[in-house]
């Protein structure tokens, strides 16, 4: 048994050692005979070598590199503030007082205003947080624009998406008892403006709550945001959009236009009203996060009501969001992505994503036309082809969906090229797939 004298006789060296990351911390080896391990623990050495592996994965949208050094270093800083050492809370919004002292309000509004920035939203006019994740942002959205839209009009808003976006959205209107309209894709995997519209004038008598996608789960198209917004222009409306992946470096491409609060050719049109990104997905933050950041009017306006909702008397003000008790240690943290030097570094890391995406389709569609490789456009970094067999699946852990091309339903498989793949690995994958097809 590992009593708390024995415990205590451990070096504080040898354990801080472990707990660094400079090996696994194996209980099983700290007091030799005397611990008693469930047979049902889990095995912190399986974990160590399957984390050796996570430079194969290919098969989803996370970034597997390790943050630089620095932002190791910024984690120590903030331990040693108390940050992350004892119970912080960010309840309530970081733009307004809190009677709870122990939170970082502070991080997380600078890093909200950075990012809105990036966004193009006007810095007078930008409200936000960070959320647990981006289905935690996509439902904001969409609770707001719900909200919003049954007060300017006396009716529950009809929900519209396509079947390609991310299956989160199927759970959120779900959950917030709305009523689904599918709307119909172009060849590309993209919403149809024009179906939009033909959906819109099946339903004239309810406000129409869009979620729009910018680089959908599985194929990675572009939802037209500004020929969906002419299509919104008669009816009462919310364009949410859910950027978990291609929100975090379209900004640093050719691409940026298609995440902008404000259209770069008429700087008075909005585009969307509010929009989500994941925090661990592009930019590699080591657990899920996201940001939710639309206006401070739009905010306002959903406030007005979700007062109603409640009695915020207990926290000194109407916090905004529909989590209550929120994670104080991931602003703090995340803030270290909105500096000047990160925001260089996810530059480089966009350029090298779509490269390598370019570099792999070329490979892909010369060296293995069987495959039918397929790219929807040019700014997606996802790739996807028919399935190459199980094997290959399983090694780069590769996601997998029948999918009906050309009128001929077949199992495919697809590669998210993300800021962890080089030349290396893919050299490593088609020398695998030339071994498949052989």
């Amino acid at each position: 048994m590992l009593t708390r004298r024995r415990f205590l006789g451990y070096s504080a060296t040898g354990i801080l050692t472990a707990a660094s990351g400079c090996r696994p911390l194996d209980f099983e080896q700290l007091s030799g005979q005397d611990v008693h391990v469930p047979v049902s623990q889990p095995s912190l050495r399986e974990k160590g070598e399957i984390a050796r592996r996570k430079h194969q994965f290919l098969g989803y949208p996370v970034n597997m590199n390790t943050p630089p050094d620095e932002f190791f270093l910024w984690r120590q800083q903030l331990r040693s503030v108390g940050i992350g050492d004892f119970a912080y809370n960010n309840v309530g919004i970081p733009f307004k007082h809190s009677p709870i002292p122990f939170n970082t309000h502070d991080f997380e509004r600078e890093l909200i205003l950075r990012f809105g920035e990036i966004y193009g939203f006007s810095p007078a006019d930008t409200w936000g947080f960070l959320s647990h994740s981006g289905t935690d942002s996509n439902m904001h959205g969409m609770y707001m624009g719900r909200t919003i839209l049954k007060s300017r009009t006396g009716e529950v808003p009809k929900c519209y998406f396509t079947k390609e976006a991310h299956y989160s959205i199927q759970i959120l209107r779900d959950l917030l008892g709305l009523e689904t309209v599918y709307v119909d894709t172009l060849p590309d995997a993209s919403m149809d403006p024009e179906d939009l519209r033909r959906k819109l004038a099946d339903h004239p008598d309810h406000p129409a709550l869009v979620v729009a996608t910018i680089g959908t789960t599985f194929k990675g198209a572009i939802d037209p945001v500004d020929r969906i917004q002419k299509a919104l222009q008669e009816r009462e409306s919310y364009l949410h959009l859910d950027a978990a992946l291609f929100g975090g470096y379209l900004p640093h491409t050719s691409g940026r236009g298609e995440v902008l609060h404000v259209s770069p050719q008429d700087p008075g049109r909005i585009r969307y009203d509010s929009i989500a990104v994941s925090c661990h997905k592009f930019f590699g933050f080591p657990s899920p996060a996201g940001l939710f950041i639309t206006t401070q009017s739009i905010f306002e306006e959903f406030n007005q009501q979700y007062s109603r909702i409640h009695d915020p008397e207990y926290i000194g003000h109407v916090p905004g969001t529909i989590t209550c008790s929120r994670d104080a240690v991931k602003p703090a943290e995340f803030y270290f992505f909105s500096s000047p030097e990160s925001i260089a570094r996810q530059a480089e890391d966009a350029h090298a994503v779509l490269y390598h995406t370019d570099y792999l389709l070329d490979q892909l569609q010369s060296r293995f036309p069987d495959l039918h490789s397929h790219r929807v456009n040019d700014l997606s970094n996802t790739i996807f082809f028919k399935n190459p067999g199980q094997w290959v699946v399983e090694k780069y852990s590769l996601a997998t969906m029948h999918l009906e091309i050309d009128g001929v339903t077949q199992d495919y498989a697809h590669v998210v090229v993300m800021p962890h793949v080089d030349r290396k690995l893919l050299t490593e994958f088609l020398t695998d797939l030339d071994q498949a097809a052989s």
